[in-house]
């Protein structure tokens, strides 16, 4: 008999908020754990975390930036990078940045496979806003 090995990702959610019956913190499940981990990766700022300054981008340092396709390329280079170095759960397939007419925005669409499990291909897409509304 051949064992079916089946690989389940949990983490808390970073909004910490209490279930309404367990009054325990309320957790990310598979694929919507990978995608916030993701969106916090790209998110994070390098030397933002403590004890590990590797981790992070200038993603969000770029956004009030002159923006030509250069730096575009370099960026997504960078997220590349990034998640195959601190995200083992995906398998990366494609990271895409472009720039919404007349604004300091960036629009980022990230494509992965999640690696143990029989999902389809995830794309995330979010927007980057050069101000904090």
């Amino acid at each position: 008999m051949a064992l079916r090995i089946s690989r389940r990702f949990k983490d808390i959610s970073l909004s910490f908020s209490r279930h309404p019956i367990t009054n325990d913190l309320i957790a990310l499940n598979n694929e919507d754990a990978i995608k916030k981990s993701v969106i916090n990766l790209v998110r994070t700022r390098v030397g933002e975390r403590f004890f590990n300054d590797l981790i992070g981008s200038f993603v969000e340092n770029s956004l009030f930036e002159l923006q030509t396709e250069e730096p575009l390329i370099f960026l997504e280079e960078q997220i590349k990078s990034l998640l195959n170095n601190f995200e083992p759960r995906i398998k990366l397939n494609n990271v895409s940045i472009s720039l919404p007419p007349d604004t300091n925005d960036l629009n980022v669409r990230i494509e992965y496979d999640i690696i143990g499990q029989g999902f389809p291909a995830q794309n995330i897409e979010f927007l980057l806003l050069s101000s904090r509304v």
